[in-house]
Parts: C-alpha cells; structure tokens; sequence
C-alpha cells in the first residue's frame, strides 16, 4: 500500500511539473500586435495582384478562381489501354458514405455483364451496407469489451478513438471481403435503394446513440466481473435492436430471390430461386473471385518501411473474419500492378484522397489543376512531402473509385489514368475522371488487383506476420467516412 502511494505521488509530481512546463513556455508566448497587424496590412495592399485575388476571391469559390486554364484545356479524355467495356449504367452513392461498396461492385459486374450479355446491371449496394452496418455493430460492440477486459481506460486514446465515431458507412477492400464471402450478392432490382441507403446521416446517428449506450452497459459488466457468456447474452440482446433500427430504415433483405432479364439479344434469361450466397458462389465468383485479390498501399513515412504488411488495431467489421492487411510498397509497384491489371482486361478498385487539387467540371485530378501560389502567393495542398502530410494529418484516403483505362508514353510508362467514380453521370465527363500520373504519386494510396498481376516477391509480403498501427493511424481512415461530396 505505501509503494502504491509513492508511484502515485511521483506521478502526480511529474504530471504538475510537465503542465508547468507547458503553462511557463506558453507565458513566453508573443501576442500579436497592432503595429505587425498594420504592416501586414500595408504589404499586403502593397501588390495590386492581392487587390485583384481579393475581389475575385471574395465573390467567388477560391477553389474555382485558382483552377488554371491553360491546364484543364489541354485534359483530353483518350486512352491507349482500355478494359474491353466499362459498367453501364454510372452509379450514383447519392448522400452517403459508400463508395467503398460502390467501386467494389462496380469492378464484380464488369465481367459478370460480358459473361451473360448484359447491356445495364448494378449489383445491390444497399445488400452489402445493410449486413455491413450489423456486422460493424457487433465487431465494434466486441472491441469495446475487448479493450475493457485489457485494461484501457475510458478517458484513454484508444476507446475515446473508439467511442468518437461507432460506426460510419466508410469502408476497406478487407471488409468488402467478409460481407462478400459469408452473405454474398444480389442484384440491385432485387433488393433496392431506401431514403436511408441514400442519405445515412440519421439512421448512422440513431445507431451511434444505441452504441454508446451499450458501450456503457458493457463496460460496467466488464468491471463487475460478469461471465463470458452473461456477456455475450447481453450483446445478442444488444444486437436485436441494432437490426431492427437497421431493418426498419433500409428494409430486410430478401433471402432467396429470382432475377429474370433480357440479355443484348433481348433473350429472356431466369436464375432462380437462390440464396444471395448461392448466386455469389453459382454466377459470379467463377468469374470475380475476391479472395483472388490483393492490397496494396504506399505508405511512405519512415516509420513503416516497403515491403512490410502492417494491419490495424480495432478495424474490421466482422468478428472471426479476414483482418485489414496492408502490403505496403513503393507507389511505382502500385502504378505498375494498375496498368498490367488494365492489360490484361480487369478494371482496379482504389483508394485515394480525392478532394486535393481536384477540377470539378472537367473531372481532372492534376496537380497544376490549381495555381494557387497565383492566387494565395503560397503553395497549397502539396507544400508538404506526401509522408508529412500523413503525419501532420493534412492527407489520407477520403474515396474509393475504379481504373478503367490508362494512357502510356513512348516508353510505355503510364501517365494519365481513367477513373470510374460513383456521383452518377451528370458530373464530369459522363460519370468518368482522369487522373495524371503526378497526382497518382500524391494522393493514391491504395489499389487491389488480381494476384495474377503482382510480382511473386511483392506477394511473399503477404506470408509476414503484420506489425500492428493504432487505431488512429491515417492509413486506417475509410473510405468515404462522412456523407459529403464536398
């Protein structure tokens, strides 16, 4: 007891000297001045061009204003390595953070449509969310006792990282994987769009509140010694509730179905009666099997070397499935992997941070899209190296979208890509992106292919045993987290 109270006390003694510290350098702190106010003031009007960027700038989106012409000019949407046919028709995530399932799916039909003739299909997106909201539920309800049992503070990093935000429509390829292989797929005229599939932002906050709720219940069961099983009992109760929030706003998923359509020849063609497992196993995975392809990210901060696999801490969506794994390899491998998947016919699911240097109306993600130093007299966006701004939490993956095409050089190196988004065709170039090579360097940091298409040595990354991120780790955010387009 007394040893207790010495730790204690030299702890608390280190805590108050460290504020100290603190409070003594932040007492050293200059305020600003009216004087510096004023000459920032007179230098700033010193150069008509800031007069000019003013007036602009302040009647009109800055973004918009710095977008270079003599750029978005010369964007020609022509490319020399094509997939044989792109998805008809160009989806549309509505209000919602499911680009994740959108690009995956937007991948799986490709040969699905060529193998059966098929001019227009969509595979459900709103199948997969409703089973991947239930399975998040319960893989996120488990951490919380998992981390409970480990001893982890409720003020700590770790569960305040994992109460901040329960449960969100953001994705990675790993979880596609799971809902995949245990529920698998339907067609989109099958099971339909809700208003809740297309604007999550309510249901996601109702589901939010009761998981919070049960964190606490859980918790206290933890710390009162309650049994595994008592437990376990209390998140199956937990879990009933939880689908019939999910149930009631997106609607339940019909077991078997039948899909009857008319192929290009207006041929009439019937699968059915099956179970969406049945259809996923019988008429799809022959030709897209996911448990065929692979990850890989380009992280380029000191900390986690090429050629390692990293996974992390708390991400998942269901419990007893595939981890996140990141085979994490220098971005010309990723580059490289894109462009012989395209070859060889097979569209590529990637991860990115679509927002920077991103022109909008002609769907160019370039980075001399914007000339902000024209405007701002100061780079923006890229004035940190890559790893940087992963560290300084400037960049991350914000979306996931599909590579259908690719434009090479003389040399055969790659310089511009074709990228299938999922905001439907009424933006960009019909639905569709391009993408130059410099800005693939920047801002993508994930891409999945065939492991047919992948260097054996760079597939042998795979057999490591991973080194485990935290859970806040950029390389951890998903894929479209938030319902915005912005």
């Amino acid at each position: 007891m007394l040893v207790n109270k010495i730790i204690r006390s030299a702890f608390l003694y280190c805590k108050t000297s460290y504020l100290l510290k603190i409070s003594s350098a932040a007492m050293s702190s200059k305020p600003l001045t009216i004087d510096l106010l004023g000459k920032l003031r007179n230098e700033y009007y010193s150069d008509p061009k800031n007069e000019l960027a003013q007036n602009v700038c302040t009647r009109f989106d800055p973004f918009e204003v710095a977008i270079s012409r003599k750029k978005t000019d010369g964007a020609f949407h022509v490319y020399n390595i094509k997939v044989e046919s792109e998805g008809k028709p160009v989806t549309n995530q509505e209000n919602s953070g499911r680009c994740w399932l959108f690009a995956a799916l937007n991948v799986m039909r490709l040969p699905f449509m060529k193998k059966y003739a098929i001019e227009e299909f969509e595979f459900s997106q709103s199948y997969l969310f409703f089973w991947d909201k239930i399975e998040r539920s319960h893989y996120w309800l488990n951490n919380i006792v998992e981390t409970a049992k480990a001893g982890e503070e409720l003020e700590g990093r770790l569960v305040n990282f994992l109460l901040k935000d329960p449960i969100n429509d953001g994705g990675q390829w790993d979880m596609i994987v799971n809902l995949v292989n245990k529920y698998g797929v339907m067609p989109k005229k099958c099971y339909p769009e809700s208003f809740s599939s297309k604007k999550s932002m309510h249901m996601n906050a109702i589901i939010k509140t009761k998981l919070r709720e049960y964190a606490k219940e859980l918790r206290d069961m933890v710390a009162a010694k309650a049994s595994d099983e008592f437990i376990q009992k209390a998140i199956n109760k937990q879990m009933a509730v939880i689908f019939n929030i999910v149930a009631t706003c997106l609607g339940t998923p019909p077991e078997k179905f039948t899909f009857e359509f008319y192929n290009k020849e207006k041929a009439y063609n019937n699968f059915g009666a099956l179970t969406p497992q049945e259809f996923y196993e019988q008429h799809v995975r022959p030709l897209f099997n996911v448990n065929d392809k692979v990850c890989l990210v380009s992280d380029p901060r000191q900390s986690n070397p090429f050629g390692n696999l990293y996974t992390l801490q708390c991400l998942g969506n269901v419990v007893g499935g595939r981890r996140t794994a990141y085979n994490n390899q220098p971005i010309e491998t990723l580059m490289n992997v894109v462009k012989d998947s395209i070859q060889g016919g097979e569209a590529v699911w990637f991860g990115c941070e679509v927002s920077k240097r991103f022109e909008r109306k002609n769907g160019l993600e370039d980075l001399d899209a914007h000339d902000y130093r024209l405007v701002f007299n100061t780079e923006v966006q890229i004035g940190l190296q890559k790893a940087d701004r992963l560290m300084y939490g400037d960049s991350c993956m914000t979306h996931a979208m599909v590579f259908t095409a690719v434009g090479t050089n003389e040399q055969g190196k790659p310089y511009k890509f074709r990228v299938e988004n999922s905001y439907s065709d009424k933006e960009y170039d019909k639905g569709y992106l391009m993408l130059t090579e410099p800005w693939f360097r920047e801002f993508v940091f994930e891409v999945v292919v065939d492991k047919k298409f992948v260097p054996k040595e760079v597939l042998e990354v795979f057999q490591q045993e991973p080194k485990v991120l935290p859970a806040w780790d950029p390389m951890g955010t998903l894929a479209c987290p938030y319902c915005s387009r912005e």
